[in-house]
């Protein structure tokens, strides 16, 4: 008996202190056009522009400290966007237009040294020790990271393959 009421009042006492502790430690957050900015990047915290994922990005956009161009995956419409949003003016002549890219490992070349996917931010790769890697297609974000790292250069970037769910049909140009 001694020892259920022992454990209630253990109980009982470390609640109210992380109570007290979540209510006087807490962290106030703007979450006003930080978050609407996160909402609106791609989401892949594949961290091409530099921050280790896009909601320190987003931070980084809504105070003013990155340019609107900072992300890659989004493209040249993310950055007119995000222009819009900011009420700031978007320099796109600099930035490349590139189809999505996806990483093929080649299995001839392939030693299964894991340092790929040591790097991936999305587990796309996967494979084992001493063992052929493969990229799962839908969690590629086609950062590059697995290129940089390969030391018998078997992972490259390709054009990720039009399949009938990926086509999209271009817009035609609009006539000035």
């Amino acid at each position: 008996m001694i020892a259920v009421i022992s454990l209630t009042a253990l109980g009982v006492a470390l609640g109210l202190g992380l109570g007290l502790a979540a209510r006087f430690l807490r962290v106030e957050q703007d979450d006003g056009l930080a978050s609407e900015i996160e909402a609106m990047l791609p989401g892949s915290q594949c961290g091409q522009c530099g921050f280790p994922g896009c909601g320190p990005a987003a931070a980084a956009l809504a105070s003013g400290n990155a340019p609107v161009t900072l992300c890659p995956p989004g493209g040249s419409a993310l950055v007119r966007q995000l222009a819009d949003k900011l009420g700031v003016e978007a320099v796109t002549s600099g930035m490349k237009e590139s189809v999505p890219m996806l990483a093929v490992v080649e299995e001839e070349l392939c030693i299964g040294c894991t340092k790929c996917f040591r790097v991936c931010p999305t587990d796309a790769i996967v494979g084992a020790p001493k063992q052929i890697h493969n990229v799962l297609r839908e969690a590629c974000t086609g950062c590059g990271k697995c290129v940089d790292v390969c030391p018998t250069m078997a992972v490259n970037m390709t054009p990720m393959p039009v399949t009938l769910q990926s086509w999209i049909w271009h817009k035609p140009a609009v006539a000035a």
